[in-house]
């Protein structure tokens, strides 16, 4: 049976785990099971996952703190949450900071199945509109002609200050004898804000182009204020740059460069 994609399971009840890892597999999932927190995130550290399917109640790490894991961490993949009715609150508010759905338990073959494949072309969506928007950036700078390596990889830096350039492709920022590393979102921020220099940018269209999915505008304010934040500690090592990235409040984020 084609294989339509890579689940992990996390969940601390065996017979839980055992019950969704054989309705996945039967449906021709790849699949892993882990039995808690720290036993998923190893499992994130050896091998790529489209989907995570994560148990909101669990001893030790809960599933909340998983999550807040993962966005540190940038992970790419789609979170779907298993739920009891006492904390369905709790869930619905992990939706905002990046789950793609949750389900109750104990829930029936047909609605794990759909949330992952639900989750799946989510996750197939935001990849697009990634290869969208790293055409147009593409497009934007303009095509150069073939160029030695060692030459290519200076040119690849987009200067920043006289001082401090940045590499979207190794996600690396230089400030002189410096190198500072960005996250894949870091980078996808600051390359989408730099484009579009002096323009405020809705949060919704930034959340759009930096996540790849909808979400309101208040909502998108909230997921991007963490972001913004990293990012500005580490336009922070450039001098000046920790004021580059300003807020209109209600609106957007914008970027002006302002050299000292």
């Amino acid at each position: 049976m084609e294989n339509k994609g890579k689940v992990l399971v996390v969940d601390d009840q065996q017979i839980t785990r055992t019950t969704l890892a054989d309705i996945l597999r039967l449906e021709g999932y790849e699949v892993t099971p882990a039995a808690d927190g720290p036993a998923a995130l190893a499992a994130l550290e050896r091998q790529e996952y489209d989907v995570m399917l994560l148990d909101l109640m669990m001893p030790g790490m809960s599933g909340l703190e998983v999550l807040a894991r993962l966005r540190e961490a940038d992970w790419d993949g789609e979170v779907v949450l298993l739920t009891a009715h006492s904390s369905v609150e709790s869930a619905i508010g992990a939706l905002r900071h990046g789950a793609a759905d949750y389900l109750l338990k104990p829930a029936s073959a047909p609605e794990i199945i759909a949330a992952v494949q639900k989750a799946l072309e989510r996750r197939r969506q935001r990849m697009k509109q990634r290869r969208l928007l790293e055409e147009l950036m593409k497009t934007m700078h303009g095509d150069e002609p073939a160029q030695p390596a060692a030459r290519r990889r200076e040119d690849e830096r987009v200067p920043l200050t006289p001082a401090a350039s940045v590499d979207f492709k190794r996600r690396q920022l230089y400030v002189g004898d410096e190198t500072v590393s960005l996250s894949p979102t870091e980078a996808r921020l600051l390359e989408i804000l730099l484009a579009r220099e002096g323009e405020v940018v809705p949060h919704a269209e930034l959340v759009r182009l930096v996540q790849g999915y909808e979400v309101e505008a208040g909502e998108a304010s909230e997921m991007l204020r963490p972001l913004v934040s990293r990012l500005r500690s580490k336009l922070a090592h450039i001098p000046g740059g920790r004021g580059w990235v300003g807020n209109v409040r209600g609106v957007g984020y914008v970027l002006e460069r302002r050299l000292t």
